[in-house]
């Protein structure tokens, strides 16, 4: 059984900016409104015969949305990207070993990952709440789709069994 949350009637949604570094149009500091849509598949299980709980699902998904809220993403794994400075107050990074920037840290959100797309978001959400649920035993795949706006996005499936 299949259940789904959809981010814009469930509220799962965040404002940031980043820049596709490299892309001719997409390498601009610029931003986004993100909505993020969730499906979990396994088998009904418990004392209420739920798949997830969907008030667990949607607040683990929440948080990981707020933490990316109004702020600026960085793929400090980018290797067009080197982060030159960072303490408590401040982050100071290079990209294409010619653009600098300095922003307050507390404006700036470092992402394991190698470039700030939908696609490589879907699969930082995906992982990030796969942490997150406790119980696991009953899941075949959890898929986040990342949308930048109403009809684009892109979505990755994490299989739980594999």
């Amino acid at each position: 059984m299949r259940v789904n949350l959809d981010g814009i009637h469930t509220n799962l949604r965040f404002s940031a900016a980043h820049m596709v570094i490299g892309h001719e149009s997409c390498g601009k500091i610029h931003g986004h409104s993100y909505i993020v849509d969730v499906e979990v598949e396994g088998e009904r299980n418990g004392q209420f015969g739920f798949v997830i709980d969907f008030k667990i699902l949607k607040n683990i998904t929440r948080e990981i949305c707020k933490s990316l809220d109004h702020r600026v993403l960085i793929p400090v794994n980018s290797p067009d990207l080197e982060v030159t400075y960072e303490d408590d107050n401040s982050i100071e990074f290079t990209v294409l070993n010619c653009l600098e920037y300095k922003l307050p840290q507390q404006d700036v959100v470092l992402l394991p990952i190698t470039a700030t797309t939908a696609e490589s978001l879907s699969v930082y959400i995906t992982e990030s709440i796969v942490e997150k649920i406790d119980n696991k035993e009953f899941l075949n795949y959890i898929e986040v789709q990342v949308n930048e706006g109403i009809g684009q996005g892109a979505s990755y499936r994490y299989y739980f069994n594999e």
